[in-house]
């Protein structure tokens, strides 16, 4: 949850004079979101982040997509996706449209080089593995289970400590917490399922004075560039603002449950451009005596429902695994498989992770998945006939 956080050296006001111990003066950078009109944050750098060496191209080509048809239900086995790389070019984009790209990345080895998306603010959920998120700001550790939001602009490099396997979402514009969460003064209000003190910031370190050649991979909006710069990225001294990389673990989220079945905006995140973000944790089922813990049949008739299973046993779904992703399309009715509603009931309690995004605009699929596919996923609802 973005707050103002300072750290390091900082100069008593903004956009005047601050010198280094040998008399010249640290170059300020203002990182900022929107057009200036958004969040964003000053950073003072030992010596200017434009000493640009050189600029050539970038052949980071984009997978085709293609079309959801015929529309359908349908069900990716992503466990099956390993392309080899680091946190970056290990990506696989599954699923996309113009306002997000979805994608696996699972990676062992650090990359030479930091990366820099500036066509909007990427979320990563960390499925499995543990390291550090490297950034002019400070370093973020990671963990299983945790979201990693990256404002768009940030230059950073992913630091794996074990084997990690990671849910990307890059977005068309800011990563927000739901403005039904929050009180006119941008506060986390008393009924969210998340308090401030459960989003970590980045913690700063000494500044790397290093001179030399450092590459900066840049991509978005169908651009892309290899930038090789003259001071290292990380020479940061101080900064202050509200524009900054956070985590949140959705283990420290605090489900809000009911007396009745509560639909899925109960359970969310984070929202962007054309997405809602959800997380399902476990959770105490409803209440009342007569409940169905499962979810009931619906029709998301005006957006595409896209899950992640995480761990724990998915009680309306059967056939999924971790690693699974489930498109329920905008017009195809889905719910409980045959038989899991009279097994759910008087069950008090539910043990999965899983997390899932709403997109408003329709979907397109990329090769990775239909290579991944259970092409039979859409009769997964059909009863078995009985027997004689």
């Amino acid at each position: 949850m973005p707050s103002y956080v300072r750290a390091g050296a900082l100069p008593p006001k903004r956009h005047i004079q601050f010198r280094r111990p040998d008399g010249g003066l640290y170059a300020e950078e203002l990182l900022s979101t929107q057009g200036f009109e958004s969040l964003y944050s000053l950073l003072y750098h030992l010596r200017p982040p434009t000493a640009t060496i050189d600029v050539r191209a970038w052949d980071r080509r984009q997978p085709a997509l293609s079309p959801n048809e015929p529309l359908r239900n349908r069900h990716f086995k992503t466990a099956q996706i390993a392309t080899p790389g680091d946190a970056i070019s290990s990506r696989t984009p599954v699923l996309g449209n113009a306002d997000i790209t979805i994608a696996i990345a699972q990676f062992t080895q650090a990359a030479p080089y930091f990366y820099r998306n500036v066509r909007g603010d990427e979320l990563l959920f960390v499925h499995r593995g543990s390291g550090t998120l490297e950034t002019p700001l400070g370093n973020l550790d990671y963990r299983a289970h945790d979201y990693l939001v990256i404002p768009v602009g940030t230059t950073y490099k992913v630091q794996p400590a074990e084997p990690t396997r990671m849910l990307v979402y890059e977005t068309s514009g800011p990563v927000q917490i739901p403005r039904k969460y929050r009180n006119d003064f941008g506060q986390l209000a008393e009924h969210a399922p998340y308090y401030e003190r459960d989003f970590r910031a980045p913690v700063l370190q000494n500044p790397i004075a290093e001179r030399g050649e450092f590459e900066i991979r840049v991509s978005g909006k169908e651009r892309n560039a290899i930038y090789t710069v003259a001071n290292h990225p990380c020479d940061v001294v101080g900064w202050d603002g509200y524009c900054y990389p956070y985590a949140f673990n959705v283990d420290e989220f605090a489900p809000i449950t009911g007396k009745l079945h509560q639909p899925p905006p109960a359970h969310a995140t984070f929202e962007a451009p054309g997405a809602a973000f959800c997380a399902f944790v476990p959770r105490l089922f409803d209440y009342h005596p007569l409940a169905i813990p499962v979810p009931y049949n619906h029709s998301s008739v005006d957006c595409d429902e896209v899950l992640y299973y995480v761990s724990g046993n998915f009680m309306s779904r059967r056939g999924v695994e971790e690693g699974s992703i489930t498109l329920h399309t905008a017009g195809a009715p889905h719910g409980p498989q045959p038989g899991t509603v009279e097994e759910s009931l008087g069950k008090k309690s539910t043990d999965e992770i899983a997390v899932m995004v709403d997109t408003f605009g329709p979907l397109q699929i990329a090769k990775a998945a239909t290579e991944c596919e259970d092409a039979e996923y859409y009769r997964s609802w059909l009863e078995a006939p009985a027997k004689t």
